[in-house]
């Protein structure tokens, strides 16, 4: 019987490349999304029917946090996460045949601002603010379910690198001189190459002993003055102009997103794979970002 497996929120920068993935290993590949043809998330018997035998669900979805907080975006953030959660755990308690594994995406952003020490699954501290409740209460819906028949696994990715996703803007401003450090430039970016994520979701399959909270990301956390300079190395550009605070504030009103993203020093450690044995194959940033330019 061929194997299956059901990506929730599928049709992202993440999800597209899980789909390639896992159908080019010989699953079949069910999706539920916002967009046709895929499954929608108001059809709740067609969700029911996908997860009926299937090897995992892979949760991905919710709005996307590059968007000015205002109080109409930061609802749909935190309900995209809430509803699609509550929907998928209902829906496998109505299963015959539930799957094995549900996976739900977190987010490393639910750590404080970090830049005296390391963040740890056992001794991270929780921060404060929008993005850390946001993050949170999608735990919290999460794991209210609890499931006899299906293992869960939450996963705090940090700032995934692959073809598309945040490398073009970050390419772009090495492209057009702009490449030099955002802010103090002294900011942690914990980051996880996106083969490494796939990676980890089938050490968490194979691995049937593991449940609960997992940092994913890159063992090696750089500053953003690092990641700079070694985007601009790879992309054989010499100088990069600067992006103080105050310039960030303004661009990022024009560009509707929040200077969050770039200036919060994430310092994310995942020391629960490692402990595990997890392998990263792109541990260092010079090798993901030779790899993916």
């Amino acid at each position: 019987m061929k194997k299956k497996v059901v990506l929730a929120g599928g049709t992202g920068f993440v999800g597209r490349y899980f789909e390639k993935k896992f159908t080019d290993l010989g699953y079949e590949v069910k999706i539920i999304s916002r967009h046709s043809p895929y499954i929608s998330w108001e059809n709740e018997q067609e969700i029911i029917q996908a997860l009926e035998k299937a090897d995992m669900l892979i949760n991905l979805a919710g709005k996307s946090v590059n968007c000015r907080y205002n109080e109409k975006n930061k609802e749909e953030i935190l309900q995209s996460r809430i509803k699609t959660t509550e929907t998928l755990g209902n829906a496998i308690m109505e299963c015959n045949h539930p799957p094995q594994l549900w996976i739900n995406s977190s987010t490393s952003t639910i750590y404080r601002h970090a830049d005296d020490r390391p963040m740890t699954e056992k001794s991270g501290d929780i921060g404060s603010g929008f993005s850390v409740d946001v993050a949170k209460a999608w735990e919290q819906s999460f794991f209210s379910f609890q499931l006899p028949n299906t293992r869960q696994a939450a996963l705090r990715i940090a700032i995934v690198l692959g073809e598309g996703g945040v490398m073009t803007p970050y390419k772009n401003l090495v492209k057009f001189g702009l490449g030099g450090v955002q802010g103090s430039g002294q900011q942690k970016f914990s980051w996880i190459h996106i083969e490494d994520l796939f990676n980890i979701i089938f050490f968490l399959k194979d691995r049937e002993d593991l449940k609960g909270v997992f940092n994913c990301s890159s063992p090696h956390p750089i500053t953003n003055r690092e990641l700079m300079e070694t985007l601009r190395k790879i992309m054989n550009r010499n100088f990069g102009l600067p992006s103080p605070k105050w310039m960030l504030d303004m661009g990022a009103v024009f560009i509707r997103t929040e200077t969050e993203l770039v200036l919060k020093s994430r310092w994310v450690i995942p020391e629960r794979l490692s402990t595990e044995g997890f392998r990263f194959s792109f541990d260092k940033i010079d090798k993901a970002l030779e790899d993916i330019l």
